[in-house]
């Protein structure tokens, strides 16, 4: 990885379509993790810096694509990086944008839009590994800033990050929360990836699935269980959709409809 003039890996921020709570994240990681910034140089971060650059090895992209035209700007940015790190749900996942890939894009657009639809560029929400290489990813809404810190001092070695991938529960299980079930809740925990120390059901909400599922989820147990405690197809759908509507949740319809 060729190095900027002061010898430090050059770092840029890209945002896309997100709300940049994530960067914020990590501007609170920084501010506590000050030995971060003596080992990379950050050429580009709009949320820090008015700073611009086309000279980066590593690329942090919060944000889906959206537009057609994202996809240009993204495949530039791939070009010129050596690492791309995808930041966030909606970078990973396509993020809660992606819940209006369930209705007719047109539908959509004249909602938002309304007699002005036309006007604006869009398409279905992906996520950022539906258009290029991604190297590494940092899942969650919000990011955790500990695993951000930990991401980027994994890259900076030469090491490839890898995320847990076991169910959240067990973090539950670990810091004895009571389960969210035991409270009449929904909680995605089982098929959800750990990592973010189940900081939602440690304040007595159901996780919303904001870090994807564990690689080999066991959705029909995970249905059969919502099924066996009185929950409903569509209180599941609508569960699963808010983070998980671009991982192909929803191509479980069918077998919902069966339980």
């Amino acid at each position: 990885m060729n190095a900027s003039t002061n010898g430090l890996p050059r770092v840029a921020f890209f945002d896309f379509t997100s709300c940049e709570g994530c960067q914020l994240t990590v501007l609170d990681a920084l501010q506590t993790h000050p030995e971060l910034l003596k080992v990379i140089n950050i050429v580009e971060f709009r949320e820090a810096t008015s700073a611009r650059s086309e000279d980066y090895q590593i690329a942090i992209i919060e944000g889906s694509c959206t537009r057609p035209s994202d996809e240009e700007r993204l495949r530039r940015i791939r070009e010129t990086a050596v690492y791309v790190i995808a930041l966030g749900a909606c970078a990973h996942l396509g993020g809660i944008n992606a819940i209006r890939n369930r209705q007719p894009l047109q539908d959509v657009r004249e909602y938002v839009y309304g007699d002005k639809a036309e006007w604006y560029e869009t398409y279905p929400a992906r996520a950022i590994d539906q258009v290029i290489q991604v190297d590494a990813v940092i899942p969650g809404c919000p990011i955790d800033r500990e695993e951000f810190v930990r991401v980027v001092t994994v890259l900076l070695q030469g090491r490839q990050p890898k995320l847990p991938d076991y169910p959240m529960c067990i973090e539950c299980k670990l810091h004895e929360t009571i389960c969210v079930y035991e409270r009449g809740q929904i909680c995605l925990g089982p098929i959800t990836r750990a990592g973010c120390d189940a900081v939602c059901p440690a304040y007595g909400y159901g996780c919303e699935g904001c870090r994807g599922t564990v690689s080999a989820p066991n959705i029909d147990s995970f249905v059969e269980m919502l099924a066996d405690r009185g929950v409903n197809r569509t209180e599941i759908e609508e569960k699963m959709s808010l983070f998980l509507t671009n991982q192909k949740v929803l191509e479980l319809e069918e077998e919902m409809a069966n339980v």
